[in-house]
């Protein structure tokens, strides 16, 4: 798959990530040239203030693309999916 032609993908979105942009998951085909997991949120604050809410400190949250956990510079070219989530701590 070229990286200029337009790219469907599952997004899915997990905890506040989730309560702010309002769904749990959606299928979107991405604009030519979105290439990385940083691509994707720069995009996805574009779409409307309640993913300008979501993603408006984006060094919070975290993706995993196809299930594994990836950085904002990560390559999403041949992805099926990539979650959203804010950083998990426990005890």
């Amino acid at each position: 798959m070229s990286e200029a032609s337009p790219h469907r993908i599952t997004l899915h979105y997990f905890a506040w990530v989730r309560e702010r942009v309002g769904l749990g998951t959606e299928e979107v085909e991405l604009p030519a040239g979105v290439a990385t997991v940083s691509d994707v949120v720069g995009w996805l604050k574009a779409r409307g203030p309640e993913y300008d809410a979501a993603f408006e400190r984006p060094e919070l949250v975290r993706a995993a693309v196809d299930k594994v956990h990836a950085k904002p510079g990560a390559s999403i070219t041949d992805a099926k999916e990539i979650a959203f989530f804010p950083p998990v701590t426990g005890g």
